[in-house]
C-alpha cells in the first residue's frame, strides 16, 4: 500500500482502454477502494448497461452515471473507472476535478477494437462495422479525454505496468 495525493482518482477513456482491469490493480496498490461506476448504474436500475441504453436510451443512462459520478466524489480513498461517454458531459467532468485526480487511460482505435469486438455487452458498438464506430466516437471524444489531469497510454501494456507509471506520475505531481 502506498500513500498518494489524491483524494480519489477517476479513470477515464474509450471501451476497453482497460479502466477497470486498471482500476483494480491501481486499488490494490493504493489501498482504495475500487469503483466501476457502471456496476454502480446496473445496481442502482436493476438492469445491465445493455438494458438501460435499450429501456432510457442514452441520455437516460448518461442521467443515472451523472448522479452515481456526483456521490463518488464526495467520497474519499476509491479508484473511480467510469464509463467510456462519461466524459461527454461537463457536469461529470466538474465532479471528478473536484473529487480527486482524473487519468485518462488511452487506447488506439486498433487495441480498442481487439479488446472488445467479440462483447455483446457494448450497446454503441451495436452496428455493422464496430471498428469505424469506434473510430468515430473517439475522434468526438478524444479531446474531453485529453482534459484530464494525467494521460497513460494503454496500448501492448499490462495493468501492473500502467499502473506502476500512473504512481509514478502522482508522485511527480505532488512533488510540483
Amino acid at each position: 500500500m502506498t500513500d498518494i495525493p489524491a483524494k480519489n482518482i477517476f479513470l477515464v477513456g474509450f471501451m476497453g482502454a482497460g479502466k477497470t482491469a486498471v482500476g483494480k490493480v491501481l486499488a490494490g496498490k493504493t489501498g482504495y477502494e475500487y469503483r466501476d461506476a457502471d456496476k454502480l448504474a446496473e445496481t442502482e436500475a436493476g438492469m445491465t448497461v445493455t438494458e438501460i441504453f435499450a429501456a432510457r436510451g442514452e441520455e437516460g443512462f448518461r442521467e443515472l452515471e451523472s448522479g452515481i459520478l456526483a456521490a463518488l466524489a464526495e467520497g474519499e480513498r476509491q479508484v473511480i473507472s467510469t464509463g467510456g461517454g462519461a466524459v461527454t458531459r461537463p457536469a461529470n467532468m466538474d465532479a471528478m476535478r473536484k473529487g480527486g485526480v482524473i487519468v485518462y487511460l488511452k487506447a488506439s482505435p486498433e487495441t480498442i477494437y481487439e479488446r472488445v469486438k467479440h462483447s455483446k455487452t457494448r450497446p454503441l458498438l451495436q452496428v455493422e462495422n464496430p471498428f469505424e464506430r469506434i473510430k468515430e466516437l473517439l475522434t468526438a471524444r478524444t479531446h474531453l479525454y485529453e482534459l484530464a489531469d494525467l494521460s497513460v497510454t494503454t496500448d501492448g501494456r499490462d495493468p501492473g505496468n500502467i499502473v506502476d507509471e500512473i504512481m509514478g506520475l502522482l508522485a511527480s505531481r505532488e512533488s510540483k
